[in-house]
């Protein structure tokens, strides 16, 4: 629902659409305010800053993006102080491209086994964003690569549900298809953002 007037989210409340996602937290922050009315579950997916932590802690219902330890402490830290629990997927940088956040799928284990201690945390699964190119066999691998990670990750006991965000408007079928729980898929809903996805999905990864 990122660039989506909030006008057009209640259209599309009223169409059946509860689960909204968002990048800029300032703006999911001000929709969720704005639209509190309706009980909309707000999603944070994408790369967040720890002094940003307190803002997610304090209205999201589900944060898509965590990758770092630091983070979670952050978010923990807040979300004990606000009485708030938090579901979160770990991101995992499946396509290994130096533009993406997200962990190395080989960081993964350790990472999820590292969570239990933040217990305002609830992992439910992982997030990644597919290599960005039109050669579907290397998308599809990047889905397979996360299949791989959630099924060990089951079987350790250390990922929830177990769920699995992948898969966006350009994209979806295939995600779905490498099992999929959840697609992002915005444009399809709303249509072409005349912003630009590098507004929302930094080029190179900085040091949060």
């Amino acid at each position: 629902s990122k660039t989506v007037p909030e006008e057009r989210l209640r259209t599309a409340f009223a169409a059946g659409i509860t689960q909204m996602g968002e990048n800029k937290v300032q703006e999911a922050q001000r929709k969720s305010e704005n639209l509190a009315d309706l009980g909309i579950s707000w999603s944070v997916i994408g790369h967040l800053q720890t002094n940003k932590a307190k803002n997610v802690a304090a209205f999201a219902d589900e944060f898509q993006a965590l990758d770092s330890l630091r983070l979670a402490e952050a978010l923990d830290r807040r979300l004990q102080a606000a009485g708030r629990g938090l579901d979160v997927y770990v991101q995992v940088n499946s396509s290994g491209e130096p533009s993406k956040f997200g962990l190395e799928p080989a960081d993964v284990a350790g990472f999820l086994a590292a969570l239990p201690v933040y217990s305002s945390l609830r992992v439910r699964g992982l997030m990644t964003l597919a290599a960005n190119t039109s050669d579907e066999a290397r998308v599809r691998e990047c889905f397979s690569i996360m299949r791989r990670l959630r099924d060990a990750a089951l079987e350790a006991g250390t990922v929830g549900d177990g769920l699995l965000s992948m898969g966006m408007s350009g994209d979806f079928e295939a995600a779905i298809e490498g099992g999929s729980t959840c697609v992002r898929v915005g444009q399809a809903i709303f249509g072409a953002r005349a912003t630009p996805d590098s507004h929302y999905w930094p080029e190179t990864p900085q040091t949060a």
